[in-house]
């Protein structure tokens, strides 16, 4: 009988000391540690720049605002800014046409290889495709581009820098425009608002002109304004000696 007990009491002293432990069956059971996160700062939206254009009331404000632009533009790729201005003016109708107001297009350049923005407007035919521009300077550019980058107006730029009347009609002649009276609508609006002075400006014009007389030679020129035959055929981009009545000959003051 003491065996037995002593044996029960062994029994129950080794079950009673043994080690308990918590069995995990996954990861996800698994008490996970937190983590600290760094809350980020949202990004600040970048603003677009807005473009302010003053309210243009008339042509005279138009060619105001526009003729430090056109003038640029000659700098750089030496198309007259009196021909710019007048092109401008005709074909935005001094900035208030809708294609100036809602497209910044001054010039009624078409979408021909054009992947940016569109706009569709009546023109010879309906809803046809205009180019649309973010800003009227860049409507300016693109003008300069168009007719830099097409072989049809290449001619246009062996003309004078001043000689608007020749650039009106030669874009007439290369097909800028379909209305037959375009060259004389251009060169009416320079002569009315004196567009010519912004390339006189730009040119630094300090030139008269002569016209040539029956008994002129470039010699008898020469020596009636102080000038030598070279200057004044070089300033003339003359070939020859050769000078016809009635031609108009540039000459310094």
């Amino acid at each position: 009988m003491k065996r037995v007990l002593l044996y029960l009491i062994i029994l129950i002293l080794t079950f009673s000391c043994g080690t308990k432990r918590v069995i995990y069956n996954n990861k996800s059971e698994e008490p996970k540690k937190e983590v600290k996160t760094k809350k980020e700062k949202p990004k600040k939206k970048k603003s677009k720049k807005v473009i302010i254009v003053p309210k243009i009331l008339n042509t005279e404000d138009y060619v105001k605002y526009y003729s430090n632009i056109a003038m640029d533009e000659m700098v750089q790729f030496g198309i007259p800014a009196s021909i710019t201005l007048a092109q401008g003016i005709l074909e935005s109708g001094a900035g208030k046409g809708r294609l100036a107001v809602q497209a910044n297009n001054h010039f009624g350049i078409k979408c021909h290889d054009w992947n940016g923005k569109k706009i569709y407007h009546d023109d010879d035919e309906e809803q046809e495709c205009f180019r649309k521009y973010d800003n009227p300077e860049y409507s300016y550019r693109d003008h300069s581009l168009f007719l830099i980058d097409r072989g049809r107006y290449s001619f246009l730029f062996d003309f004078k820098r001043d000689d608007y009347k020749q650039w009106a009609k030669g874009l007439k002649k290369a097909g800028y425009a379909t209305d037959p009276k375009y060259s004389q609508k251009l060169i009416d609006l320079i002569e009315r608002y004196e567009l010519y002075k912004y390339d006189n400006i730009v040119l630094k014009k300090k030139n008269n002109q002569y016209k040539v007389k029956r008994g002129d030679t470039l010699y008898s020129i020469s020596e009636k304004f102080n000038m030598s035959v070279n200057s004044i055929k070089r300033l003339n981009k003359l070939q020859g000696n050769d000078l016809t009545i009635g031609q108009m000959i540039i000459i310094k003051k």
